[in-house]
């Protein structure tokens, strides 16, 4: 048998074993039928996976059944069985080759940490510098590069400083490869080798080892997350245990535990989120975010208007309620200059599509409108978005303004309106004979009305989408953010240029 088949039958032997040392489940189905979940967790993340799952269970009725190893170990078990409902990796790269297989879903941050150098109290040996890491008196264990996160990581970092031939040489020589980071510890703990290279929170439970920590390992921070696998039959529940994790709960368990936690979401089982959307995105995300809140097992509570009104409304939020309850977590500006107009308040964003301006007229342009400077014409009567109230206005006004012609533009108005909605039917109905409006309003109306473009290179409003820096939810921001932005298609057919790249 050639040794690639002998490599592909000990994986498959794995992934079947894997399989079948999952618990048997104690109790039936949890809240809303939940079956068990199964998790693969690195072995190094075990002691806070392991109590937060126990006490999931106790609280929702949901086991979570735990499988144990090697970061690597455990990915090549999910490629080839594609079965259970989560991942958690010792560090991001694995979590980048599943995505990068197309074995996850969503992911979720839960902490850091660093490697460092395991030794018993006292550091008998005198271990110091990256140098005596291959000395020749020196008993080494390492994780193995090809199971554990820790040995991928050791590897790599010693292969930049340039003595990973050196020291895998001393491990082949008088030390050895471990699967499992405990299993590194454990080596120095017994007294079987001298020392190990370890994760920094690992040593929590090792209270007879201490760590020597090495400037080259310091700035080596690498990130513990947790995915749901593509193969998940119950993706809103493995969600939740991963907001869980996430969570404030999980934070203060992770810290407990000796790990570097990060900030995490408000735990709340069924939680609510408030999104500000501004009126034009609406055809685009609508079903996105009803999409969103049946996976997530979320609320999305969706206020749709004109941008200069909800940019109004989060002041008086911020003005009435000084502890800012009822501001948006999340909000989808028309464009950047309503974004702007609330900078302070919000901290990342990012640009999703973009919108051209346009002049609309009924079928036929009874008017001839061919340009802006037709609607100077005295027999034109026009309806614009009202300034203070939408981004179309504001942007129109704007526009109108560098062009040139907004005092002739604006002795033909008719009619504002407090947001773009509300500006093609001002056409359909013949109330006016034109209207500046973007031409994603077009699209539903394509049977009564035409549009002309504006050359102009102002005639563009682009959406961008950002998360409050007030916001418990921020985590789950990002997800929506992440629904939103795979949705490209939708905002293609709603007559928008997608500015995100899908891959």
């Amino acid at each position: 048998m050639s040794g690639t088949k002998l490599i592909y039958s000990g994986l498959l032997a794995a992934a079947v074993l894997s399989v079948l040392l999952f618990l048997v489940s104690k109790s039936g189905s949890g809240p809303d039928g939940a079956q068990p979940l199964r998790l693969y967790c690195a072995a190094g993340v075990k002691p806070p996976v392991f109590a937060l799952a126990k006490r999931f269970a106790a609280e929702y009725g949901v086991e979570v059944q735990l499988q144990y190893g090697g970061s690597g170990t455990l990915l090549s078990n999910i490629e080839i069985s594609r079965q259970g409902d989560l991942y958690i990796a010792a560090d991001q790269s694995y979590i980048d080759i599943a995505g990068a297989k197309g074995l996850i879903a969503e992911t979720l941050p839960l902490g850091w940490q660093r490697p460092v150098v395991a030794v018993p109290k006292g550091n008998p040996k005198g271990i110091r510098t990256l140098d005596d890491l291959s000395r020749q008196d020196l008993r080494l264990a390492l994780g193995n590069p090809e199971a554990a996160s820790i040995g991928r990581q050791t590897k790599a970092l010693l292969e930049q400083a340039g003595v990973w031939a050196a020291v895998k040489r001393q491990v082949q020589q008088n030390g050895v490869f471990k699967p499992t980071v405990p299993e590194v510890a454990n080596d120095v703990k017994i007294g079987a080798v001298d020392a190990g290279i370890v994760w920094d929170a690992t040593l929590a439970l090792y209270p007879e080892l201490e760590a020597v920590h090495l400037p080259l390992f310091d700035v080596a921070r690498r990130q513990i997350s947790i995915a749901v696998l593509a193969s998940s039959e119950q993706p809103t529940a493995a969600l939740t245990f991963a907001r869980y994790l996430n969570s404030q709960i999980g934070n203060q368990v992770f810290s407990e535990c000796g790990y570097e936690s990060v900030t995490g979401d408000k735990w709340a089982l069924h939680p609510e989120v408030t999104f500000f959307c501004g009126a034009v995105n609406r055809r685009a995300v609508d079903e996105v975010i009803k999409a969103f809140e049946q996976r997530e097992g979320v609320t999305v509570n969706t206020l749709y208007n004109g941008c200069g009104i909800l940019t109004e409304q989060m002041r008086t939020i911020i003005d009435q309620e000084k502890s800012g309850a009822g501001f948006p977590d999340v909000y989808m500006a028309c464009d950047r200059y309503d974004l702007e107009n609330v900078r302070d308040w919000f901290q990342e964003d990012v640009d999703v599509s973009e919108a051209d301006i346009v002049i609309i007229v009924p079928k036929g342009n009874p008017k001839n409108i061919k340009s802006l400077a037709d609607l100077t014409k005295p027999d034109i009567r026009i309806s614009v978005g009202q300034p203070q109230q939408c981004t179309i206005g504001a942007l129109t006004r704007i526009m109108l303004k560098e062009l040139g012609v907004f005092d002739r533009v604006m002795t033909n108005v008719v009619m504002q309106t407090a947001s773009s909605a509300m500006l093609v039917p001002t056409v359909t109905k013949r109330s006016v004979d034109a209207t500046i409006a973007y031409v994603t309003d077009t699209l539903a109306e394509s049977d009564t009305v035409d549009f002309i473009r504006i050359d102009s290179p102002l005639a563009k409003a682009v959406q961008p989408f950002s998360i409050a820096r007030s916001s418990r939810h921020k985590y789950l921001g990002r997800r929506l953010f992440a629904a939103v932005a795979g949705a490209g298609d939708r905002f293609e057919a709603a007559g928008f240029r997608f500015r995100l790249d899908q891959k």
